[in-house]
């Protein structure tokens, strides 16, 4: 235990004897709340909340694991060294705040301000990297280059006007507020990009040549880089029936979307969605917090079944029951039908067995396809996504190695992982692909 005299600007917390060895204890520091956490004769004290979505850490784990003491959030996940507080893994972007502590006469003493991180070493001023997508992924690259020294020019490609947004939250936050509050929270502010000198450009990718990395725009415009991240993600897939492109049948997948159907909301209204995925369910759960009638039509009769198990996917939908949502199972929607008068207007569905269910409006949630029809002669999965290695980098095939400086990350990828290329659709994934992307 170390022994030290104490100096200004600390506080007095506890007895070193009064930590549990391995557990996470929560303290107000003036105010400020922190976490303390005894690993053996050393004692840690960080910032209280996670830097994410300021999740209480004190309900988090403080974990051993073969590369070192970590400490996750009990939120999202993300991870944390428990030594230092530099992240580990997403959620979280950010390292986590960690205060300086002294230990006098047996008591535990922290400073009232966090440690100053030391900055990176500047690297590969002289290079470029290309960020094809504005998602998960990108982001996650783009925080990772600059935090580990990258000094060269970032170029980020959108097809949205908004700054990079958290998409988790359209199917949540953005549908259970009222409409004039109806936006996802950016995932970094606008200073982030100009102090850090990245550039955003809005603009469709057209093609993507991997053998000389360079983007050619919807516009014209050809862009290039030394590195090039594949990160469009994807895009909604819809049924093919008719009537899937009439007035009234919505997909949730930009923030757009969500603010569209958020503006019309009103409790007297009773909605039909087809599908009953994570968009399905997370949606029905908002929409039922705004007073409208939920209808799910699935062709099974568990929902989430094959990702969660039979129990867990019995439970949710006995969940989402008693919270006044009705399910359809077992059904196949074979039209969207509008009545006459409606000019165009969706008035419903109709299913397999003819039934018609009438609905304000139909939301779809059958799934997604990746973004990747601009690049040609990749290999692929069966989904379309492009496959990578553990690395990330885009393969050529076979035996045949990789593309010099393509990488692909998020929706738009698949790793090749145990004789098979895998893609998991989900936001930490991609975030995790976009840093190890980053590090390459």
């Amino acid at each position: 235990m170390s022994q030290s005299a104490p100096t200004a600007d600390f506080r007095d917390l506890c007895a070193f004897d009064a930590l549990e060895d391995g557990k996470i204890t929560p303290f107000s520091l003036d105010g400020t709340p922190v976490v303390l956490i005894r690993d053996g004769e050393n004692v840690h004290g960080f910032a209280g909340k996670c830097p994410h979505k300021e999740a209480p850490l004190e309900q988090g784990a403080f974990c051993k694991t073969e590369k070192g003491s970590v400490l996750v959030c009990p939120w999202h996940k993300a991870v944390f060294d428990a030594t230092d507080g530099s992240l580990v893994e997403p959620l979280a972007l950010d390292p986590l705040p960690q205060y300086p502590v002294q230990i006098v006469d047996g008591r535990v003493l922290v400073g009232l301000k966090p440690k100053q991180r030391q900055a990176p070493e500047k690297r590969q001023e002289n290079e470029s990297v290309l960020l094809l997508g504005a998602g998960a992924a990108a982001v996650s690259a783009a925080v990772t280059l600059r935090a580990e020294g990258f000094a060269g020019t970032i170029t980020m490609v959108s097809e949205e006007k908004d700054l990079p947004y958290d998409r988790t939250a359209l199917s949540k936050t953005v549908l259970v507020s009222e409409s004039e509050k109806a936006h996802a929270p950016p995932v970094r502010e606008e200073e982030f990009y100009t102090q850090r000198g990245i550039t955003r450009v809005r603009g469709h990718v057209a093609q993507f040549d991997p053998q000389t990395r360079t983007a050619k725009l919807q516009d014209g415009t050809e862009l290039t880089a030394d590195h090039v991240l594949i990160a469009t993600g994807a895009v909604t897939r819809k049924p093919d029936i008719p009537g899937v492109d009439m007035k009234g049948v919505y997909t949730l997948h930009r923030e757009a979307d969500a603010e569209r159907i958020a503006a019309i909301l009103d409790p007297d209204l009773a909605v039909t969605i087809v599908g009953a995925g994570f968009i399905g369910l997370e949606a029905a759960s908002s929409l039922r917090q705004r007073g409208v009638g939920v209808t799910i039509i699935s062709d099974s009769e568990i929902p989430m079944e094959k990702q969660f198990g039979r129990e867990i996917g019995i439970r949710l939908r006995q969940l989402h029951e008693e919270n006044g949502v009705a399910f359809v199972s077992d059904a196949r929607v074979t039209k969207i039908y509008a009545e006459d008068g409606k000019d165009g207007t969706a008035s419903g569905v109709e299913l397999d067995d003819g039934t018609r269910l009438p609905a304000a409006f139909v939301l779809l949630g059958v799934g997604v396809t990746p973004a990747t029809d601009y690049v040609s002669g990749l290999e692929r999965d069966e989904s379309g996504a492009i496959v990578v290695n553990g690395q990330m980098r885009v393969t050529r095939g076979g035996e045949a190695g990789v593309y010099s400086g393509v990488y692909a990350a998020g929706d738009a990828s698949a790793v090749f992982h145990d004789g098979a290329p895998r893609r998991i659709e989900h936001w930490r994934h991609a975030e995790v692909q976009g840093r190890i992307a980053a590090w390459r």
